[in-house]
């Protein structure tokens, strides 16, 4: 049936007829009758789902039994396993789920702060499960789910498993809430008044994740005459040359030479700029060939035409912070990995026609608003104002920017940020609608500094807080932050950089440390000097509009 292999080794290899047939019962929304809505549940092929898939179908083939089995905790909570976690009611009485925690991906921790360790010698967060079938519940019933919390250091958790037994522990029985059924404590007061917020993926409907290339050194650059030139080497050299010379690997969808035949030659039109990180703009050849995923449904309306988008995350595995601003294509791990989801997910603010077909001479492009206009209505509505296609000098009036920019600045809020942290983990954002204009326009304007901030287009960014005041190779070694200075080797340094600067998070990213480590090796020129300067700007002006929208009650 299954040649099975490691429990705990991601998208499985273990893909069996038999098995994969059991796992659609998991790919099906709650009620086990429409395909789950997700662009890729690749992840519910993890060995330890087939495991429970495996375990469950010789119960309800025997009637009645148990399954008790430890594995990863993420199925307990993560979005993608709704129709998973419902099936599983509906084959079993009782469910005890033991979350042992331990997630180095979370960087989790116990609720009181203290140190959070995992059981075993692994990254991922694991929990103690038992699927109890008496055979007694009515099949139209859903199953009991009764859940305990187990924190601290490893030596603890051993301990308290020994001197527990399953009649003693404290379990606490959770709802079956749909549509998520989740497995794990929540808080249902604070969860209904998070989802009377607007929805991201439902405001902006056209939205996806960033371009996967599986080969960023080869087809990704900081120096444009560089990209091209590997580019047309590609072309002109044969296999095994261009291998010998690059190092490129093939995998089982890639074949240079199949590539070869496909992109024909070089096109200086694919050089495009693509938002590489946070403050790090780069050169792509952006054919699709080259590509593992070019996202184009979504990326064309960045190519087309002026346009400024949204990079959010789905999930993520610690504090929220996986939020930023792009004008330009954009790659998956913009913001660092958030989780198995990935960092980004663009949303454009505007989209524009298919240009393909053929035109007329005087033909006008005219783009219009990514946005579901039933939830801008709404927003008119609240606010008494009038919304138009671009903005407008006209009173009483607001535009696609200033609902980004709102948007923007909430999700800039730490108090936000903390007060639903919970559920900013679990799937994207939900964002209260503006109470009143003069909240709503508060916030707009300080949502509009920050994205020009972070675009480095406001002035602000000129305005140097920094020095570099020793000369050398301006070779970076390996940076250290001491006494205010950031050393880029033994003798130079900035001068004055906040420490607020040097620590800073965007996403999984600290730039200003970032952006200096993956130059390590390299002379800076002038214009770099320059660049990473407006970044510490960048990042103190950040720290700072935060805690200003925090003054602003949202």
């Amino acid at each position: 049936m299954c040649d099975w292999k490691s429990p705990y080794s991601g998208e499985s290899a273990n893909k069996g007829e038999w098995i994969m047939n059991l796992m659609e019962d998991y790919k099906k929304e709650p009620g086990g009758k429409v395909k789950l809505n997700e662009r890729n549940p690749k992840w519910i092929n993890d060995d330890y789902v087939k495991f429970l898939r495996y375990g469950q179908y010789f119960i309800e083939k025997n009637g009645s039994g148990i399954l008790a089995y430890i594995n990863p905790h993420g199925y307990l909570d993560n979005p993608t396993f709704r129709g998973m976690r419902w099936n599983l009611l509906k084959t079993y009485d009782t469910i005890y789920t033991i979350d042992l925690h331990g997630n180095a991906k979370k960087k989790e921790t116990a609720p009181d702060g203290s140190v959070d360790e995992n059981v075993f010698d692994i990254m991922q967060g694991v929990s103690i499960n038992l699927f109890v079938k008496t055979g007694k519940k009515k099949t139209t019933e859903l199953g009991k789910v009764f859940h305990y919390n187990l924190y601290g250091k490893r030596e603890y958790k051993y301990n308290w498993l020994i001197e527990n037994s399953l009649q003693a522990i404290k379990f606490k029985e959770l709802q079956n809430k749909e549509p998520m059924y989740l497995m794990v404590e929540k808080d249902y007061e604070k969860e209904e008044e998070y989802n009377k917020g607007l929805s991201i993926t439902e405001l902006f409907p056209v939205n996806n994740v960033g371009i996967v290339t599986s080969r960023d050194d080869f087809i990704i650059d900081d120096n444009k005459n560089r990209l091209e030139k590997r580019i047309i080497d590609f072309f002109e050299l044969n296999k095994e040359d261009i291998q010998l010379k690059y190092a490129l690997k093939e995998n089982k969808g890639w074949k240079i030479n199949e590539v070869k035949k496909k992109a024909y030659f070089f096109d200086e039109k694919y050089i495009q700029k693509i938002n590489y990180r946070p403050f790090d703009e780069k050169y792509i050849y952006y054919e699709s060939n080259f590509l593992e995923r070019s996202r184009g449904e979504v990326m064309k309306h960045f190519l087309t035409g002026k346009n400024i988008g949204l990079v959010i995350a789905r999930q993520c595995t610690s504090d929220w912070r996986y939020v930023f601003i792009t004008k330009l294509i954009g790659e998956f791990n913009l913001t660092s990995t958030a989780g198995r989801f990935g960092s980004g997910s663009y949303f454009p603010l505007y989209l524009y026609p298919d240009n393909s077909g053929q035109q007329t001479i005087d033909q006008i492009t005219e783009k219009t608003p990514n946005l579901d206009m039933e939830i801008v209505n709404q927003i008119a509505k609240k606010l008494d104002l009038t919304f138009t296609n671009e903005k407008e000098t006209t009173e009483n009036s607001f535009a696609p920017i200033d609902i980004l920019d709102y948007i923007y600045a909430v999700l800039h809020s730490p108090t936000y940020r903390e007060k639903y942290k919970e559920f900013l983990k679990i799937d994207f954002p939900r964002v209260p609608y503006p109470k009143d204009q003069e909240t709503f326009w508060q916030l707009v304007k300080l949502g509009g500094e920050l994205r020009q901030i972070h675009l480095l287009e406001s002035p602000v960014v000129e305005n140097f807080i920094t020095q570099y005041p020793v000369d050398g190779d301006n070779v970076v070694d390996r940076p250290i932050y001491k006494n205010n200075r950031v050393y880029i080797n033994k003798t130079q340094y900035f001068a004055h950089v906040p420490q607020v600067a040097w620590d800073f998070y965007i996403g999984g990213y600290q730039p200003a440390q970032k952006r200096l480590k993956d130059r390590k090796g390299r002379q800076l020129e002038f214009e770099d000097i320059l660049h990473y300067q407006k970044i510490i700007v960048a990042l103190s002006e950040t720290d700072r509009l935060m805690k200003e929208i925090d003054g602003v009650e949202i």
